[in-house]
């Protein structure tokens, strides 16, 4: 945290506005949860699917490159199960920018339940 978050929290515990304490920030994994609510959760149930399955045959592909004896079979393996573990990692990548904007809303809600607590 740097002098100005400091700062800030150093202010906002002087205020003592009457706010319940859940409306702290929500740490990691309820962001990551949250995204699997709401009207566009489903989004990110399939996607989590697909990103599993896809996880899954990579380490299926895995083990088959590893007990390759020729050389071909190896390759096929191999960029096969390094394709499909690419893949999983980008599609679990691709739900970050959601778990972000759910916490500026979040922080947004904040801010206007601090405001209208001051009038």
């Amino acid at each position: 945290m740097d002098e100005l978050d400091r700062r800030i929290a150093a202010a906002l515990a002087d205020n003592d506005l009457g706010l319940p304490e859940d409306a702290s920030e929500p740490g990691f994994f309820a962001l990551a949860f949250s995204t699997m609510r709401g009207p566009q959760g489903w989004v990110t149930w399939v996607l989590m699917v697909v990103q599993t399955v896809m996880f899954l045959a990579a380490i299926w592909a895995g083990w088959h490159f590893y007990a390759a004896t020729d050389v071909l079979a190896a390759i096929k393996w191999g960029l096969s199960a390094a394709t499909l573990a690419i893949l999983a990692t980008q599609i679990k990548m691709a739900l970050m920018p959601q778990m972000q904007a759910n916490r500026v809303i979040l922080a947004i809600r904040r801010l206007e339940l601090r405001l209208a607590s001051q009038q």
